[in-house]
C-alpha cells in the first residue's frame, strides 16, 4: 500500500495549491523541496521588519477574479502599484512606455506629439515585417526608446544580441498614451501584507512537508510513497535529458544593507545601460505600502543575469524556437505518464506569472483529482 496519494516535488506556487486543493477533496499528500523553505522563487524572509524578496521583486498581479479570490483566503493585500522607473546614464525615464516617458524622452506633451514622433522613427526605421526582438521594439516605440530602455536592458537579460531574440518577447511590454506608469493593465495587484512566506505557510498548513529533500537523490524511494507525483521541476531533468538540455536564463543577486533610510525612493529601479552589469536594483521596503518599516536601515539588492552554468537556479525558459520544439517533445513523452502531473514554469517551460501558475494549478486538481 502507498503511504500518500500524491507526491508533490516543489513547495512552490504551483505545489503548494495543488496540494490544498487535493487534501481538501481527502487525498493525502506530501510536498517535498529540495531547498531549505517553502513558497519557490516567491519566497520572502523578514530581516527586522523589512520583508526581501529573496529571488527578485514578485508582485501579484491578475484579472482572473476567481484567482484573485482564492488568494485573498491566504491573506491579506496591501495596495502596492508596480512603477518602475529607467536608469540609462544619468536620465531618468517612467516605466511601462507612456506619456510621462516620452515627455522626459522627447519633451513631447501630447499624446498625438508622442504618436509623431514614434511614427517618424518607425518610417525612418523602415521596418514592415518584423522578425526579431529588435525590429519588434523599433516598430513599437521608435529608434530613441529601443536604444536607450530596451536594448542594453534586454540583451543582458537573455545574454543575446536583440536580433538573435524572438520579437513575441517585447510583445509583453505596455505603451500607452496617457501619464500613467501602472506597469499592469491587471484589475487587481499588491502584495501580501506580511510576505509571500507567511500565505504559503497558510496554504500548506496541515500538509506534511518535508524541506532538504532532493528528489533525484532519493527517486525510487520517494517515488514508492505515492500512487502519482507533481513534478514542478525541470521537464528535461526528469527524463535524465535524454532528448536534450532545455535552456534557461540565470540570476545572481547582491543584497546589502544601507544605513539609511530610502535609498532610490522606489522599489524597482532598471538599469539599461549594457555596461552596467545588473539589470536592476530592488528596494524592499518600498514593496511595502501601509506597512512600518525600519527608518535607520534598508535593504537593497541588484539583479545579475547569469548563464545557466553560473546560477544556483534557471529562472526563465529560453521560449525561442529551437527550444519550445524540444520541450514539444519531453510534452509528448509526459503524455505518456499516467501518474505524473508537470506544472510550474519549468515543469511546463513556459513564462508563467504567479496568477498564471495558480490558474495552472487550480486546473490541474479539476482535471486530475477526483
Amino acid at each position: 500500500m502507498k503511504k500518500y496519494d500524491y507526491l508533490v516535488v516543489g513547495a512552490g506556487l504551483f505545489g503548494g495549491v495543488f496540494a490544498r486543493e487535493a487534501t481538501k477533496k481527502g487525498k493525502k499528500v506530501l510536498v517535498i523541496d529540495k531547498r531549505d523553505h517553502i513558497a519557490g522563487n516567491a519566497y520572502t524572509k523578514d530581516e527586522n521588519g523589512i520583508h526581501v524578496h529573496v529571488y527578485g521583486a514578485h508582485i501579484f498581479h491578475t484579472s482572473n477574479k476567481e484567482v484573485w479570490d482564492y488568494v485573498n483566503q491566504f491573506t491579506e493585500f496591501n495596495n502596492y502599484i508596480n512603477s518602475p522607473v529607467a536608469r540609462y546614464k544619468d536620465e531618468l525615464y517612467n516605466l511601462p512606455f507612456n506619456m510621462n516617458t516620452f515627455y522626459q524622452m522627447w519633451g513631447t506633451r501630447t499624446p498625438k506629439e508622442a504618436k509623431e514622433m514614434i511614427e517618424k522613427q518607425k518610417e525612418n526605421a523602415k521596418v514592415d515585417h518584423p522578425q526579431n526582438l529588435e525590429e519588434q521594439a523599433i516598430s513599437l516605440i521608435g529608434q530613441d526608446i529601443y536604444e536607450k530602455l530596451i536594448k542594453g536592458y534586454t540583451e543582458k537579460q537573455w545574454g543575446k544580441k536583440a536580433t538573435e531574440l524572438p520579437a513575441f518577447i517585447i510583445k509583453r511590454l505596455p505603451v500607452r498614451y496617457t501619464f500613467d506608469n501602472n506597469y499592469f493593465n491587471d484589475r487587481y495587484q499588491g502584495i501580501p501584507v506580511g510576505g509571500y512566506t507567511q500565505m504559503m505557510e497558510k496554504i500548506l498548513d496541515g500538509i506534511e512537508v518535508q524541506l532538504n529533500t532532493d528528489f533525484f537523490e532519493n527517486r525510487e524511494e520517494l517515488s514508492s510513497l505515492a500512487d502519482k507525483i507533481v513534478f514542478t521541476g525541470k521537464i528535461d531533468e526528469y527524463y535524465n535529458y535524454q532528448l536534450g538540455e532545455l535552456e534557461y536564463r540565470g540570476l545572481k543577486f547582491e543584497t546589502e544593507v544601507l544605513a539609511e533610510e530610502n535609498h532610490q525612493g522606489n522599489a524597482v529601479v532598471n538599469y539599461t545601460e549594457y555596461e552596467v552589469p545588473y539589470t536592476r536594483i530592488i528596494e524592499h521596503k518600498h514593496f511595502q505600502v501601509g506597512e512600518e518599516t525600519p527608518k535607520d536601515r534598508t535593504i537593497v539588492t541588484k539583479e545579475y543575469p547569469l548563464n545557466i552554468s553560473e546560477s544556483s537556479e534557471p529562472f526563465y525558459p529560453m521560449n525561442d524556437e529551437k527550444n519550445n520544439e524540444l520541450y514539444k517533445k519531453y510534452e509528448e513523452l509526459s503524455k505518456n505518464e499516467e501518474n505524473v502531473i508537470f506544472g510550474g514554469r519549468l515543469g511546463m517551460y513556459r513564462y508563467f506569472d504567479m496568477h498564471h501558475i495558480i490558474f495552472e494549478a487550480l486546473e490541474a486538481v479539476k482535471k486530475n483529482v477526483i
